[in-house]
């Protein structure tokens, strides 16, 4: 039925009465979600028709489940054709068909860095999940495909999410001011001037339903372990925050100071749950003890000095949050005249929040606080204090309030500004650069011990 409806529909686009829209996506090897929120939105300079290329299996079935469910959403429905090839010479087809002139990229981590080089000297745009690497050598292919992006004349990008969630968009502009924040502090080891920690789950829900993740999802050779994984978002955050518009250059900005890594056990049970699959494959028994509980190198931090200044950063995964909570991040900028703090705790209710905690206690600095709020919300329409103990809790607006699975359409939307305008600031790819090395050179040393 399948090749049946993805014959008609290649018909019907392949007419000449059909004027195809600028920019054309080819979904490659579908194995993360990712992919699919990618397009749980519309956008108008996209064309309509999505070509997918993978091997048959149970990604690419949950990949078709989840825009099925876009398309047939009850609020909002999109209206995306996906025409489908199945096929284990499925990378091969795709660079011979080109089918489309954007690949996008969310699966299996241990064969992303080939798929963004080789699609890249192919001529084809690339917009990639993180991680785009996940080792000191995919690193090296990955500085090769940006040589070749620039050449070729196209454009790889990754799919920073985190940079469109308000609290961390306005942690940025309130370090801006120096009447509110002062400048950033060079911090110490044992009090960094930028702290991040992220707090995920396996077990989760992704579009208002349980998400089924793939069993090589807990392979770290496939996956990636956690310290080159979700703490990518979080160096990015660093660096775009802290070093808004400077452009980096890892062989001098970058010193790593120490990396460590720890394991999350899944049991039996908990991977026959979370992955549908009834028996441990064969490429997990390595990190498998006799009762195929299965121990996950997922948990990693990082302490590193970014131009001098003393980051920390660092992931944890638990198999499922409490009823009621959810995935969680903590963020602290600390300036010379407040720390600029998000948290996201039971007193948050689980929603994250952010705090400005001055270390100037006079009124002629709280009338700055207040200018420098009134500012912020000229663009920020609504956003306002309250008064708190350690100073004031940032109120912000629900209609700011997106939630992550919205972000993709933010960061997606800018790629497709990037691609059409030509506009993508010249610090981007020397700080993606600046990212995966410091992510690389940290499991290389978390692995050392």
């Amino acid at each position: 039925m399948r090749f049946l409806f993805t014959m008609i529909i290649t018909a019907i686009t392949a007419s000449p009465a059909i004027a195809q829209k600028p920019v054309r996506l080819i979904t490659l090897d579908p194995g993360h979600f990712h992919a699919a929120l990618v397009q749980k939105s519309m956008y108008p300079q996209v064309d309509e028709t999505v070509h997918v290329y993978a091997k048959k299996g149970n990604d690419l079935d949950l990949h078709l489940a989840k825009i099925k469910g876009y398309n047939t959403d009850v609020k909002a429905p999109t209206g995306w054709k996906e025409v489908v090839y199945e096929g284990d010479d499925f990378f091969d087809r795709m660079l011979r068909e080109k089918k489309g002139n954007v690949v996008v990229l969310a699966g299996n981590n241990q064969l992303k860095t080939d798929y963004i080089l080789k699609s890249v000297q192919s001529g084809l745009n690339v917009f990639a999940d993180k991680p785009m690497v996940i080792d000191q050598k995919g690193f090296v292919k990955l500085k090769q495909a940006f040589e070749t992006a620039k050449r070729n004349k196209v454009l790889l990008y990754d799919i920073m999410t985190e940079r469109y969630e308000i609290t961390t968009i306005l942690q940025r502009a309130f370090s801006m001011e120096p009447a509110l924040f002062g400048a950033l502090t060079k911090g110490t080891a044992a009090e960094p001037a930028v702290t991040k920690e992220s707090v995920h789950h396996f077990y989760k829900y992704v579009s208002g339903s349980v998400l089924t993740r793939p069993a090589w999802f807990l392979d770290v050779e496939q996956e990636g372990e956690g310290i080159v994984d979700v703490t990518t978002h979080l160096v990015d955050l660093v660096q775009w925050e802290c070093f808004p518009g400077v452009t980096l250059d890892y062989t001098k900005d970058i010193v790593l100071t120490s990396a460590k890594h720890w394991p999350t056990v899944i049991s039996r049970n908990q991977f026959a749950e979370l992955t549908k699959v009834q028996q441990v494959p064969a490429y997990l028994k390595k990190y498998s003890d006799a009762k195929d509980d299965i121990s996950v190198m997922c948990n990693g931090e990082i302490n590193y000095r970014i131009k001098g200044v003393h980051a920390k950063v660092s992931v944890i995964w638990n198999y499922k949050a409490p009823d009621g909570t959810g995935d969680t991040h903590y963020s602290i900028m600390r300036g010379t005249k407040a720390n600029l703090v998000i948290r996201q705790g039971a007193e948050q209710q689980y929603k994250p929040t952010l705090y400005i905690e001055p270390l100037v206690h006079n009124a002629a600095y709280d009338n700055d606080v207040q200018k420098t709020v009134e500012k912020i919300a000229q663009q920020y329409k609504g956003v306002s204090l309250k008064k708190n103990d350690k100073g004031w809790e940032v109120i912000i607006p629900d209609a700011f309030k997106e939630g992550h699975e919205s972000h993709f359409a933010r960061v997606t939307e800018k790629y497709l500004e990037y691609l059409s305008k030509n506009n993508m600031p010249s610090w981007e790819v020397p700080n993606m650069l600046a990212k995966y090395y410091t992510t690389t050179q940290a499991q290389k040393l978390a692995n050392k011990k």
